[in-house]
């Protein structure tokens, strides 16, 4: 039998952002969720051993200032796709969505199942039209206490990332602690 041919998709700030930063209840005011720094070379480990994911696309705005961090995500195994960013006001911006849809539509022919990794009600389109293609295979939202509500209807191909920190936590090695 023939192994399907997996391509993930990643919303990189989405991904990162929403693993990373606290959530507080509206209702309580207090903290229902801890942030954590995620480790993306655990994390494109974690695709390849639990999805089988062949190719995983990351989709991220780019400064020339961040090289590095590029050079260390195309090291763990990353295709980078890049996204021209705008400074107004001082702020970054770099919106990927457009071209995480289009490369995903546009590379359709060359994989049998797709996995979405975002919880941005934007995608609520690609996310509906890869399930009438029968090409998703897994919507993995990076946060269960935050995410769009357009994306709950997809509950049964929904996974959770933020429930794997134990796994997926980034350890800065201290170096003060390596003879020990």
């Amino acid at each position: 039998m023939k192994k399907s041919t997996i391509y993930a998709f990643i919303d990189s700030q989405n991904l990162n952002l929403s693993v990373l930063n606290d959530v507080v209840s509206k209702r309580t005011k207090k903290i229902i969720y801890h942030g954590w720094k995620l480790d993306f070379k655990k994390f494109f480990f974690y695709l390849k051993a639990k999805y089988k994911v062949d190719k995983a696309y990351l989709f991220i705005g780019y400064k020339e200032e961040y090289s590095s961090l590029y050079n260390h995500l195309k090291g763990a195994g990353f295709n980078i796709i890049f996204k021209p960013t705008l400074d107004p006001n001082g702020k970054t911006k770099g919106n990927v969505d457009a071209e995480l849809v289009l490369n995903a539509v546009d590379l359709l022919s060359k994989y049998d199942k797709a996995i979405i990794v975002t919880g941005d009600g934007d995608f609520h389109c690609l996310v509906e039209y890869l399930i009438k293609k029968n090409k998703l295979f897994k919507l993995l939202i990076p946060n269960q206490f935050s995410y769009s509500s357009l994306l709950r209807k997809f509950k049964p191909y929904i996974s959770f990332v933020n429930v794997l920190s134990g796994k997926l936590i980034e350890i800065k090695k201290d170096r003060h602690l390596r003879g020990i």
